[in-house]
């Protein structure tokens, strides 16, 4: 798999760590995706909905098909979120700057396709290039 097969083949994306600020890359991006046709299931403690939709507390509380995990947190956090995505997600994708060996080794012995330090924004805009 490919980081743009990940993009062709999967549209419900959990984005952990969105923000309600609208100058935060996480909401930026999280907003580029829905408006190209993705699902965004909003992933943080702190707020209760995004752009209308509800919030979930952690992965755990999701109780909706998730395909990606698309992450907006510091590295040291990134491991626990993996746990969480154990048989509940296809795709762990660690933004821009986050890169973590230990969560895409548990990552991948779980049967999860990783990609880290790349932007799914930036690598949808590529794709619709082609």
């Amino acid at each position: 798999m490919s980081p743009e097969e990940v993009l062709k083949k999967y549209k419900n994306v959990a984005v952990v760590g969105i923000s309600e600020k609208p100058d935060r890359y996480s909401n930026i991006v999280a907003k580029y995706l829905m408006d190209n046709g993705y699902n965004i299931i909003p992933v943080n403690p702190s707020i209760e909905e995004w752009n209308g939709i509800k919030s979930y507390k952690d992965l755990n509380s999701v109780d909706k098909p998730v395909d990606v995990v698309d992450i907006f947190r510091k590295p040291e956090y990134v491991t626990d979120i993996v746990k969480q995505a154990i048989g509940k997600a296809k795709v762990i994708w660690m933004q821009e700057g986050i890169i973590n060996e230990e969560a895409r080794d548990v990552a991948e012995k779980n049967g999860m396709y990783v990609v880290m330090d790349k932007c799914m924004k930036k690598e949808l805009e590529k794709l619709k290039q082609k």
